[in-house]
């Protein structure tokens, strides 16, 4: 059985940094795509960021694009999303989840991602 759990979530002021983390247990974490989403208030949950198995590959969504970076170790089986310069608007609770496919990757598809976190608040006060 896949569980994700994240960490690294909390109150943090305009312009601030915070480093959200997922460790994976279950299955093998090194051959899949890992992916961060997050859902504000009242919204849809949305596409953060994505990388490959590998790690070769990174994809963002333009809203977080120069600000975040989303990593992963294979032998710690985690998947971090550094955020910089975090605005108001990044407010939402933050899931990782993994792909449903090994060796494959397309970023941004929240359909093609089958196990996810319970998610971690990150709050960005003005």
């Amino acid at each position: 059985q896949v569980q994700l759990v994240e960490s690294g979530g909390g109150l943090v002021q305009t312009g601030g940094s915070l480093r959200l983390s997922c460790v994976a247990s279950g299955g093998t974490f090194s051959i899949y795509t890992m992916g961060w989403f997050r859902q504000a208030p009242g919204k849809e949950r949305e596409f953060v960021a994505s990388i490959s198995w590998s790690g070769s590959n990174t994809d963002y969504s333009h809203s977080v694009k120069g600000r975040f970076t989303i990593s992963r170790d294979n032998a710690k089986k985690t998947v971090d999303l550094q955020m910089n310069n975090l605005k108001p608007e990044d407010t939402a609770v933050y899931y990782c989840a993994r792909y449903i496919l090994a060796y494959a990757y397309t970023a941004g598809r929240e359909s093609s991602y089958s196990y996810w976190g319970q998610g971690t608040q990150v709050t960005v006060s003005s």
